[in-house]
């Protein structure tokens, strides 16, 4: 159990029967007359959903034990990916949608996070950027260069994205796991 004054971000919460929410903003908000306040933004640890929440300040609310670990990804061994603990050197299956929208960055020897709750997989976490190599993309049309217009390229993962029209096929870029927005070139 914690006080509503104990809040911080990335702090799991369970709420409204059991499900885990995960603190992503909160303010304490001192009115004028009336009691402290505090409000929060809360993201569904497994659905993703975000809801907005106010509590009354110094209210007790129950946290969720979150064990986030370091961990590489090895391989794939069917619908699960494979990771292992770097420092126990076990091997962890992880269900496709506990991996969600990071499976589209994943490559072997990628560290990612691994978020669990008594034993059971909540969600992987990438860096906020990864660097991978452009499988294919179509050549960039010559009188194109300086409109500033973008392609799709598909990753080395299988995943899709628009880059600049100057990339070329092989070439190594920085992607942002959030937003699959391309960064940059990686220099070699």
């Amino acid at each position: 159990m914690a006080s509503t004054n104990d809040l911080k971000n990335g702090l799991v919460l369970k709420l409204d029967g059991g499900q885990l929410w995960s603190v992503v903003e909160f303010q304490h908000v001192k009115p004028g007359k009336g009691p402290a306040f505090v409000r929060t933004k809360l993201k569904n640890v497994l659905s993703g959903k975000v809801v907005d929440k106010t509590f009354n300040a110094g209210v007790k609310v129950e946290t969720a034990t979150v064990d986030k670990r370091g961990m590489q990804f090895s391989y794939m061994d069917g619908d699960y990916f494979v990771f292992m603990d770097m420092e126990t050197y076990d091997q962890l299956h992880v269900d496709r949608k506990a991996v969600g929208d990071a499976a589209n960055f994943l490559i072997e020897g990628f560290d990612a996070v691994v978020a669990q709750h008594e034993g059971e997989v909540l969600y992987v976490e990438l860096p906020a950027a990864v660097e991978l190599t452009v499988k294919e993309t179509e050549p960039g049309v010559q009188g194109d260069r300086s409109t500033g217009g973008t392609k799709p390229a598909t990753l080395e993962t299988g995943h899709q994205i628009q880059v600049p029209l100057f990339i070329t096929t092989g070439e190594k870029i920085k992607v942002d796991t959030r937003s699959s927005d391309y960064l940059g070139r990686v220099n070699s």
